[in-house]
């Protein structure tokens, strides 16, 4: 297992992504598209409703939904895709309704 640093925040995007912030500043981006083929219960992260409950759980050692979705820091840190905190075409949170 690698290096994992705990999260410090999580926003919710379009296409089921998510925008984690880590506790060292390093920010990633991470699709949640590629966990339903292999676990059904991520099919719920569809409903965008459902995804945009998504916050910080266990003191930065994962984020979640509900008591049956989840994803650990080490998961988004591994997986996850560095985002510049300076690019201007950083993708944006959605919005609220």
């Amino acid at each position: 297992m690698g290096l994992s640093v705990r999260v410090k925040n999580v926003l919710p995007l379009k296409d089921m992504k998510l925008l984690v912030t880590f506790e060292n500043g390093v920010v990633k981006q991470y699709d949640t598209k590629q966990l339903i083929p292999q676990f059904p219960s991520y099919a719920k992260l569809q409903n965008e409703d459902f995804f945009k409950l998504v916050k910080v759980e266990c003191g930065g050692c994962a984020v979640c939904w509900d008591e049956d979705v989840d994803i650990s820091e080490v998961e988004l840190w591994e997986c996850g895709t560095a985002v510049e905190e300076s690019d201007e075409n950083q993708p944006k949170a959605i919005s609220e309704k």
